[in-house]
């Protein structure tokens, strides 16, 4: 089973100080002002934070897929909107590009978008698509060697930055009656017929990029086609497994962050002449809060053992997925009760935290849609 190297332990406090000294003292108010900070995101990249499972070979940092978890998860651990860019950019945005494309576009993206001096979309949901994937409107016919794409996205992360170089777009390129064919395509910013905007009044992740894409006649070349046409869903839903493991890491950050603040805070709020820490009814809090996380983290960890020595791990995915995402929100909820009134103020950081908390159950893949995965794996 996973053991936790001295490069694991190198990543977690290399990622933990930084986190800690250069994005804790800004988060609050690049949360406030909706704000995307290129000059965070420049220093991740700087880091090795945006390559860092893609080989060497084309930019990367060659590491397995639990270094990039634990980076994850530190980073999630002091402000989510950080972790959403990093976590997207290299599960959603360099993955599908490394793990399908051909050598030529590998040599072409890969090593500015390791670097951190570019960053990748992903390009699936739409208005009327979110859990049903399959039902994709944005269509690509392909004539005299060229696709024009048609249709929008919506939801994606790391879309309409300034350093937003291109984005994989799952499209319908072909339909026979209710049959239809998907295809990914990559599309590079800056393409006539496609732009993107961004998402404002969000309710978490402000401090991430969030962007709706539309494609009017968007002409590419056919050789931007991903993969292998009419494998665009199987390279979607692949990339979405390893994706999983990303939110997970997410979750599971975001509720060590608010137990260790929930913690700290019991020790100094005094209340009948002792810090409630030494209430029952709050120790007991802390006690459950510190065992979900440690299961959750147990369960993470495999999943990414799993991965990282090539065994099946899509169920263990979507369970790690599940449980770190309901976990933070059990956690996260406890840690504004203990706050108590404090807890409901922007000046206390577990109000972000609270907030940030709802998407984990609703990005790459809703609950729900988890229990679905979990249950044909059981063989339900």
């Amino acid at each position: 089973m996973y053991t936790i190297t001295e490069q694991h332990e190198l990543v977690r406090n290399s990622v933990r100080d930084f986190a800690e000294t250069v994005i804790k003292p800004v988060a609050r108010e690049l949360d406030k002002q909706e704000k995307f900070s290129l000059e965070i995101t420049r220093q991740m990249g700087d880091m090795g934070l945006c390559g860092m499972t893609i080989s060497q070979e084309f930019g990367g940092q060659g590491m397995d897929y639990l270094s990039y978890i634990i980076a994850v998860e530190e980073l999630a651990r002091i402000d989510g909107s950080q972790a959403a860019t990093i976590a997207s950019h290299n599960s959603l945005g360099t993955g599908p590009l490394y793990n399908f494309g051909t050598q030529q576009q590998k040599e072409k993206y890969l090593p500015d978008l390791c670097s951190g001096k570019s960053l990748w979309a992903f390009g699936l949901t739409e208005p009327e698509a979110g859990s049903d994937s399959r039902g994709s409107k944005t269509s690509a016919n392909l004539q005299d060697g060229k696709w024009a794409i048609n249709g929008s996205k919506i939801f994606i992360t790391n879309g309409a930055t300034d350093i937003t170089a291109g984005a994989t777009v799952q499209v319908v390129s072909d339909k026979k009656g209710d049959k239809k064919e998907f295809s990914t395509i990559i599309v590079e910013s800056g393409t006539p017929g496609f732009e993107a905007s961004e998402m404002h009044g969000k309710l978490c992740w402000r401090a991430s990029n969030t962007s709706q894409l539309f494609f009017d006649n968007c002409v590419v070349p056919e050789e931007n086609l991903l993969g292998k046409r009419g494998e665009g869903s199987k390279i979607m839903l692949k990339t979405l497994d390893s994706g999983r493991l990303s939110i997970a890491a997410m979750g599971l950050g975001l509720a060590q962050g608010a137990y260790e603040m929930a913690l700290a805070y019991a020790k100094e709020r005094k209340q009948f002449g002792q810090p409630i820490s030494k209430f029952q009814a709050i120790a007991f809090k802390l006690a459950d809060m510190a065992t979900k996380i440690e299961l959750a983290r147990n369960l993470l960890y495999k999943a990414c053992w799993l991965k990282d020595n090539d065994k099946p791990f899509g169920k263990e995915a979507a369970m790690a997925k599940l449980y770190c995402s309901e976990i933070a929100k059990e956690v996260s909820d406890e840690a504004v009760q203990i706050h108590g009134g404090y807890g409901l103020m922007d000046e206390y950081d577990i109000e972000r935290f609270y907030r940030d908390q709802r998407i984990l159950q609703i990005g790459e893949g809703t609950s729900e849609i988890q229990r679905m995965v979990i249950s044909r794996h059981i063989g339900c």
